[in-house]
């Protein structure tokens, strides 16, 4: 297990950033949006609305 709790694993994006970001605890990813100095951060879902987990990360 990494020792960071969250870790960046996908980056898009320079005045407008988008970013994936993963809890290694549990595998669950969340989407960091930012513009300017305006943001937001929200989990990641699929069609019957439950967290998304990577598939590279689960065990």
């Amino acid at each position: 297990m990494s020792e960071k709790r969250f870790e960046i694993i996908d980056k898009q994006g320079k005045l407008e950033q988008f970013k994936v970001i993963r809890h290694n605890e549990t595998g669950i990813l969340y989407m960091h949006h930012l513009v300017g100095y305006a943001g937001g951060l929200t989990v990641l879902v699929d069609s019957q609305g439950k967290p998304l987990i990577d598939e590279e990360y689960k065990q």
